[in-house]
């Protein structure tokens, strides 16, 4: 149990009763057994956005290129995203300024920015110092 953190939460006494039961009927070990199982529960049941949300999120290193049909995908799921490059950030001339704002939330480069005029002009409000 090496690396774990102390946490407390407030709970019903009706919420509490219930975890107490069942304990004392075998499903659990302890109250803490119940907790531990039901957070790796609901994170096994939300994988897949942490997943996302980290591949959104995650700074790049290098030279990374975006397209026209790589942000036609996050628009047709309805995503935006959060570009954090170290190094080389292109957006391609396929990109028109409607689609990087529908699906550019924020940029922040630590390098260069490579992309049209009228793309950094329509994502100006967008661009990370």
């Amino acid at each position: 149990m090496a690396d774990l953190e102390k946490i407390t939460i407030n709970m019903s006494v009706v919420d509490l009763g219930q975890i107490d039961l069942l304990v004392e009927e075998g499903f659990y070990s302890n109250r803490a057994d119940f907790i531990r199982t039901a957070i790796r529960n609901q994170l096994t049941q939300h994988s897949d956005a942490v997943k996302q949300s980290l591949t959104r999120k995650t700074t790049a290193l290098g030279v990374i290129d975006y397209s026209q049909r790589d942000l036609e995908g996050f628009r047709a799921v309805g995503e935006m995203v959060e570009i954090r490059v170290v190094g080389m950030l292109q957006l391609n001339d396929d990109i028109t300024p409607e689609l990087a704002q529908a699906t550019i939330k924020s940029i922040k480069v630590f390098g260069v920015l490579r992309a049209s005029e009228a793309l950094k002009q329509a994502l100006a409000d967008r661009l990370k110092n």
